[in-house]
């Protein structure tokens, strides 16, 4: 299972390192999630540098895409030269996104017109690119899905385990990241919020 975990400049580190985490949870089944970059170096919002594991163009050919967020994600998609080196495909891949990651999503013509979640300060432009936003933490249609807020990449996380594993291997993943002693409320909330979409 390719998992491509798209990450820019001024990326935000809880959604591009959990979602990542939590996939790779899977490893033994033959699951590998790759932080994807568009150089071979990006920087946080908060200074962290980090070495793409594969090139943008390898969510190309992914089993499934994720868009983390970041503060330049409205420059990234208002340049044409960025997004044209994305050709996904919602028929044969999963695609998900996370806060500002759903405005690429939308520039990208994959949304159409599916409500979407996205962060509180990436909404205004999530509208304005003609997506209407639900006030939830999750939601999915099909084989797109999109979280908003930094905590709500386990959702994301979730939602591929278990439409691409089944539910006992969501539930495995997400009880071992689970802080102790609330490892099954954890677990149920998480699956409470994802399993309409399933």
């Amino acid at each position: 299972m390719r998992i491509a975990v798209l990450t820019f400049d001024g990326f935000n580190e809880l959604d591009s390192f959990v979602a990542a985490g939590l996939l790779n949870r899977l490893r033994g089944r033959g699951w590998q999630a790759q932080i994807c970059c568009p150089s071979e170096q990006v920087t946080s919002m908060n200074g962290v540098r980090v070495q793409a594991q594969q090139p943008l163009e390898f969510a190309n050919q992914a089993d499934v895409v994720l868009f983390g967020s970041g503060m330049q994600t409205r420059a990234i998609a208002e340049d044409p030269s960025m997004l044209e080196r994305l050709r996904l495909d919602p028929r044969r891949q999963l695609i998900g996104a996370q806060c500002s990651g759903t405005l690429l999503m939308a520039r990208l013509g994959l949304l159409g017109e599916l409500p979407a979640c996205t962060d509180l300060n990436s909404k205004p432009w999530v509208i304005e690119a003609g997506v209407r936003v639900l006030d939830q933490p999750f939601y999915a249609e099909g084989n797109l899905a999109t979280a908003g807020g930094c905590l709500a990449a386990p959702y994301l996380a979730a939602w591929v385990i278990a439409r691409l594993a089944g539910e006992g291997a969501c539930v495995e993943a997400l009880h071992y990241v689970a802080p102790v002693g609330e490892k099954q409320a954890f677990v149920e909330r998480a699956l409470t919020v994802v399993r309409p979409y399933l």
